[in-house]
C-alpha cells in the first residue's frame, strides 16, 4: 500500500508529539508532504575527513574522526560550560557545549571512535568546536550517506530543543524508507521528454541525498520547473475561465463622447504606445467577458488620459464609471485633471473622499443611484455600502497594490454583473514578477513618454559639492523655475528625521534668504490643511523651493518644477528614488535630479545610485530593485504571499519561469480543460494542490 503524503507528521517514526508540535510551529510542517518539500538551503561536502594537524584557522566546517578522552566543567560569568578533550593520532582539540550539558555528558562515551562535524575556532592556542554534531563511527558508516550533505532551514528554538540538522536528516531518511522513495509523477511524459527532466522520485531523492553535484543540479531544475509550472498553470487557467465564464458589460459602440474628445479636445497627440493600449482596452470592452487588465506606465507616460478615454467608451454605452485612488491628494489631483475635460463634454463628475461634507455626500449618493452622475472619483470612500451605482460599467483602480483583495472585491458586488476593471500603476513591475503575481490579468504597457518631454538629467554629488549645487539652484530659480529638496523619512526615528529636515531647512534659508526667495516646508507632523496650503502655494508658483519629507512622492503635479534634490539619497530605495525623480520633468524645460550623499556608501547604495544616473527606464530600474531587495519587499505583504516559493527563486530562476509559463500555455492551448489522457497527471496534481494548498487564495 502506498503511504498517503497527507498523513500528519506525528505518525512518522522518530518524530512523536513534541517534535511534531515544534516542526509545525517553527517550520510549518504538518504532513509528510510538507516534510518532503522542506528543501535544503545549501550543501556541504561530507566526503572529506581532516586530521587535527591539518586544520586551518579559517572557521570552516570540517569533519574529524577521533576519540573523547576526558570531560571537564569550566565556570564562566553565567553558569558553566562543558569541555571535552578530543584526540586523533596527530593532535588534540576541544569540544565545547554551553547548554544541554547533562544530556551530553550522559549520552557520550569516552574511548570510542566518533565522527565530529562543525565549525572550528582557534582559542587559547588550540582548536575548539562548539556544539559539534557527533556520531559513532560505526553508525556513521551504516547511514544512508551522500557526497553532499544537505543543510536544512532551522530556527534558534529548534536547535535549543535538540532538533539539529542531523535530526532532520534522520527523519527525512525515515520518510524515504516508509514511502520506499516512490512518489507520484506530476508532469506529463511530453514535458519530461522535451526538457529531459528527472522523474519526480529521482528528483526528490537527489535533492535530499545527492549522489553527485550533477544529479543535484538536475534535481533542483526539475523541482523548480514544476513549482513555477503549476503557479503559471493556475494563473493562465484563471484567466481562461475568467474570459469564458465571467460575463462583463459589453461596450459595443464608440460614440459621441469618445469621438468629440478625440477630434476636438485631445490636449496632445497620443503616442504609439497609448494608441496600442487603447486598442487593447477597446477589444476587451467589446467582448462579452469582463475586462481584467493591468496598465503599467512610468510616471508621466500618460496613463490618466488612457483611463479617461476608456471611461468615455463606458459613457457612450450608457454606463457609469469610477476611479479609485489610494490617497486623498491623488484622488483630488485626478479630479482636478478630469473636470476641465468633463465640463467641455458636458459630463457630470463628482469627488468623494473621507473629508466630503455630509450634505454633499447625500447629493452624490442620490445622483449615483438615479444615474445622473456619470463619473465618480474617490478614495476608499467609494467602497462604503451606502455608495450604490445605477449601472457601474468600468472601475479604474490606481496604484492597486495599496488596496487589499477584499477591498477590491467590494466594488465587484455593487452590480449584478461585475464591472470591467482597469488597474493602473506607475510602479513598474519587473516582467518576472508581473508574470507570477499578475499572471491572471492581461497586461498593457505604455513604454514611451509623450513627445516634447526631455529625459531628466540625473547626477550624483557628494556633500562637499554642496556650494556648487546651491549655485546651480540659484541659476535655475533665476530662469523662473522651481525646486524640490527632499529628505528621507525613517518611521522609527521621527525625532531624527525632523531634526535632519529642520537643519536642512535652516541651511537653505541662510543660502536663499527672503525677500529674494520664498520657501515652503512640508512634513508628516503638520496638519493636513497646513500641508495643503503649503503645497498649493508651491503649485501656484508663490514659493521657489519646496523642502519636504517624502509626502510629495505621490501627489502634486507642478510642471514648472525642474530640479529635484534628494538629500541622503543612499537612504532611499530604488523605486522611491525613481518615483521622486518623476515629480520633475513634467513641463517642456530640461529637468534635473541631483542625488546628494556622504562618501561612506555600501555596495548596494552604490549600485542604486549608479542605476539612477545611468537609466531612466522604470522597468530596468525595477529589475535591479528586484535583484537587490527580493520579491517580498517589492510586492508588499498583501501580494507577496503568492511568492511563498519552496525551492524556486523568482530572481535567479527567471529563465526557468519563462520556460514554465511557455509550457503551461502550450498545454492549455491544446487542451484547455486538461481532458486528454496525456495530461491526466497534470490534472490530478492540479486538483490535489487546489485542495491542500491555499496559496491560490493570495492571487488577486
Amino acid at each position: 500500500m502506498s503511504v498517503n503524503l497527507q498523513t500528519p507528521i506525528d505518525y512518522l517514526k522518530g518524530v512523536g508529539p513534541n517534535r511534531a508540535d515544534l516542526l509545525r510551529s517553527e517550520l510549518g510542517i504538518h504532513t509528510y508532504q510538507d516534510l518532503i518539500n522542506l528543501f535544503p538551503n545549501r550543501y556541504i561536502d561530507r566526503t572529506k575527513y581532516y586530521k587535527i594537524n591539518q586544520l586551518q584557522r579559517n572557521n570552516a566546517e570540517v569533519q574529524v574522526i577521533g576519540q573523547i578522552t576526558s570531560f571537564r566543567e569550566v565556570a564562566q560569568k553565567r553558569g558553566k560550560r562543558l569541555v571535552a578533550e578530543f584526540r586523533d593520532d596527530t593532535g588534540v582539540m576541544e569540544l565545547v557545549w554551553f547548554r544541554g550539558q547533562k544530556w551530553i555528558r550522559e549520552s557520550l562515551k569516552t574511548g570510542q571512535p566518533y565522527v565530529i562535524f562543525g565549525k572550528t575556532n582557534w582559542f587559547n592556542g588550540k582548536f575548539s568546536m562548539p556544539h559539534p554534531e557527533l556520531e559513532l563511527l560505526s553508525e556513521h558508516e551504516k547511514n544512508l550517506r551522500s557526497a553532499m550533505q544537505a543543510i536544512y532551514p532551522s530556527t534558534e528554538k529548534l536547535s535549543n530543543k535538540g532538533i539539529t540538522n542531523r535530526t532532520v536528516s534522520k527523519i527525512m531518511q525515515q520518510l524515504f524508507l516508509e514511502t520506499k522513495g516512490r512518489y507520484a509523477e506530476t508532469l506529463s511524459d511530453t514535458i519530461r521528454g522535451e526538457l529531459k527532466l528527472l522523474s519526480k522520485s529521482d528528483a526528490l531523492f537527489n535533492v535530499h541525498f545527492p549522489k553527485s553535484p550533477e544529479l543535484l543540479s538536475r534535481a533542483q531544475f526539475r523541482l523548480k520547473f514544476e513549482e513555477l509550472f503549476y503557479i503559471q498553470l493556475q494563473l493562465i487557467l484563471k484567466n481562461l475561465i475568467h474570459r469564458t465564464k465571467v460575463k462583463g458589460y459589453v461596450f459595443d459602440k464608440v460614440g459621441d463622447y469618445f469621438n468629440t474628445f478625440f477630434k476636438d479636445h485631445l490636449p496632445f497627440d497620443l503616442t504609439n504606445a497609448q494608441k496600442r493600449v487603447i486598442k487593447e482596452i477597446r477589444a476587451d470592452l467589446g467582448s462579452n467577458a469582463q475586462m481584467n487588465r493591468l496598465l503599467q506606465g512610468d510616471v508621466g507616460s500618460g496613463k490618466t488620459i488612457v483611463g479617461f478615454m476608456s471611461m468615455l467608451m463606458g459613457l457612450d454605452n450608457g454606463f457609469q464609471c469610477c476611479l479609485m485612488a489610494p490617497t486623498e491628494i491623488l484622488s483630488v489631483q485626478h479630479y482636478n485633471g478630469l473636470i476641465e475635460w468633463c465640463n467641455k463634454l458636458n459630463i457630470s463628475i463628482s469627488l468623494l473622499t473621507g473629508s466630503t461634507k455630509t450634505s454633499d455626500r447625500r447629493i452624490i449618493h442620490e445622483n449615483l443611484e438615479n444615474g445622473n452622475l456619470q463619473i465618480l472619483i474617490g478614495t476608499h470612500a467609494l467602497l462604503e455600502d451606502k455608495v450604490k451605482f445605477k449601472n457601474l460599467g468600468l472601475a479604474i483602480i490606481d496604484e492597486q497594490h495599496r488596496f487589499g483583495v477584499k477591498q477590491r472585491s467590494k466594488l465587484w458586488h455593487k452590480n449584478e454583473l461585475p464591472p470591467n476593471v482597469l488597474v493602473m500603476t506607475a510602479t513598474p513591475i519587473p516582467r518576472t514578477l508581473a508574470m507570477s503575481v499578475y499572471g491572471d490579468l492581461d497586461i498593457s504597457i505604455i513604454d514611451e513618454l509623450p513627445a516634447g518631454r526631455k529625459p531628466i538629467k540625473t547626477v550624483h554629488r557628494y556633500d562637499n559639492n554642496r556650494l556648487k549645487v546651491f549655485r546651480f539652484m540659484k541659476d535655475e530659480i533665476a530662469k523662473g523655475r522651481q525646486i524640490y529638496v527632499v529628505y528621507p523619512l525613517i518611521q522609527e526615528s521621527e525625532k531624527m528625521d525632523y531634526k535632519d529636515l529642520m537643519d536642512g531647512y535652516e541651511s537653505i534659508s541662510r543660502e536663499f534668504p527672503t525677500p529674494d526667495y520664498q520657501i515652503s516646508i512640508v512634513h508628516g507632523k503638520m496638519k493636513a490643511e497646513d500641508k495643503d496650503y503649503e503645497m498649493q502655494r508651491f503649485a501656484e508658483g508663490k514659493t521657489n523651493i519646496m523642502v519636504a519629507t517624502t509626502v510629495i512622492e505621490v501627489g502634486v503635479n507642478v510642471p514648472n518644477a525642474s530640479v529635484m534634490v534628494i538629500e541622503s539619497a543612499e537612504r532611499f530605495g530604488l523605486s522611491q528614488l525613481h518615483q521622486l525623480r518623476g515629480r520633475v520633468g513634467r513641463g517642456a524645460e530640461q529637468s534635473y535630479c541631483i542625488l546628494m550623499t556622504g562618501h561612506k556608501l555600501s555596495n548596494d547604495s552604490k549600485t542604486r545610485l549608479e542605476t539612477m544616473v545611468r537609466s531612466s527606464d522604470g522597468f530596468e530600474i525595477a529589475e535591479v530593485d528586484l535583484k537587490l531587495r527580493g520579491p517580498g519587499d517589492i510586492m508588499g505583504t498583501q501580494q507577496s504571499g503568492v511568492l511563498n516559493l519552496r525551492i524556486a527563486d523568482i530572481v535567479k530562476d527567471k529563465d526557468i519561469l519563462q520556460s514554465a509559463r511557455h509550457h503551461a500555455k502550450s498545454v492549455l492551448n491544446l487542451d484547455p480543460s486538461l481532458a486528454l489522457p496525456e495530461n491526466k497527471m497534470i490534472l490530478n496534481t492540479y486538483r490535489q494542490m487546489s485542495k491542500y494548498r491555499n496559496i491560490w487564495n493570495y492571487i488577486s
